[in-house]
This record gives C-alpha cells, structure tokens and sequence, in this order.
C-alpha cells in the first residue's frame, strides 16, 4: 500500500476492522462498509492489476475444482512465470523433493534448504533444540538473498517455522506464496485446531489477554 494511501486512511480515523465479527458480509453484495472502495481501486495498477486479474480467473473458472499445487501450476503458467523457486524446513526435505519434481516437468525450479550457510546457533546465542549439541540455525534471510540471485519470478514457502517465513517474505524481491504451513503436531494441518474441541481448550484456558 502507498504511503498516500496509508495517510488517508489514518486521516479518516477509520474503527479497527473486525469482519469476523459480521454476520452479513454483505460486502458480497457490493457494500462499501468502509467507504474506501474509490481509494482502494486506485492501488490496483500494473503488476498489481495483473495479478489480482489472474487470481480471479484462477478463482472463477476452477472454483472447487483443482487442488492448491495445480492452482499455483495455473497461476504461474497465467502470470508467465518461468522460474520457480521453493525455500523450504530441512524437516521437509522429502515433501520439497516431490513439489520440485512436479514442478520441473513445467518450469525452472530452484530451492534452497533453511540450514544453507551452516551458521551455528550459537554466533548468536540462540537457544538450541539440544543445549549440549552442535545446531545450525534456521537462516530465511539466506533463503532470500540466494532466490533473490536466482532470479526468481515466485517463491514457494514450504513448511518454514513461524517468524521464519515471516522474515523470508519480508527479504524475498519476488512474490511469495504457501504451499505448506509448518504444524509439526498436526502433520502440517494448521486448520485441524479450529475443528478439535480439545485443542481448542487447550488455548482458551491459558486465559485471556487484559483490555
């Protein structure tokens, strides 16, 4: 977003958005909630028309038709993407070995492993999983700067740790997507706690936060 745009929206004093809260939604509908719509379809230019453009074909014509990896297949193949790169947990070697494998038959597939460089945990004192072993520390920004060497038109994260993929998109030059979100206890199905009443409690009773 534009800093224009950001000192509009600061401007307006607008209420902190809680959409989960909405009952309606019926911005479906074409509903304005917010009054910006004017001001927010001048952000989408260029590239960035080009992909929300994409992304609604992607969306339109395979709606509950095609799984995640061939929608990113689609979506790449649609925004000409030619070289793919994937930044993915040395816990998940064997799954980022198979989505490169799937992905080379249709496109230049470059990855790169969360341990690259080697740098040991404790250059900067970071706690260890073991305290008495040697531990390579995971290293996004690494990650980053050699797909950003590469040239990357997308980035794929797979499976890299909370905060970790955070700082990966945040040094990536390409656009980044998900295909895999890390939750070691629910092999990798972060959706799982939303459904399980027992995990659920798990949180709820670790009490609330103070307003």
């Amino acid at each position: 977003m534009s800093r224009q745009m950001e000192n509009k929206i600061h401007q307006k004093k607008q209420p902190l958005p809680t959409c989960d809260l909405c009952k309606s939604k019926k911005c479906r509908e074409g509903e304005d909630c917010f009054s910006m719509s004017n001001q927010i379809v001048s952000e989408y230019t260029g590239d960035r028309l080009k992909l929300a453009r994409v992304s609604s074909m992607i969306e339109g014509r395979y709606y509950m038709k095609k799984t995640r990896l061939e929608e990113i297949i689609l979506f790449s193949n649609e925004m000409g993407y030619k070289r793919l790169g994937i930044a993915f947990c040395i816990g998940l070697s064997d799954e980022a070995s198979m989505l490169a494998k799937l992905l080379r038959d249709k496109f230049e597939v470059v990855s790169v492993c969360c341990k690259v460089c080697g740098i040991e945990k404790s250059y900067f004192n970071f706690e260890k999983i073991d305290p008495g072993s040697a531990e390579s520390m995971c290293n996004p920004i690494g990650q980053a700067i050699l797909l950003n060497s590469a040239e990357t038109d997308l980035n794929i994260i797979c499976g890299l740790c909370i905060g970790h993929d955070i700082q990966f998109t945040q040094f990536s030059k390409a656009p980044v997507t998900t295909y895999i979100v890390k939750d070691r206890l629910l092999a990798h199905n972060t959706a799982g706690m939303l459904y399980c009443g027992y995990l659920k409690k798990r949180i709820q009773k670790n009490g609330r936060r103070e307003k």
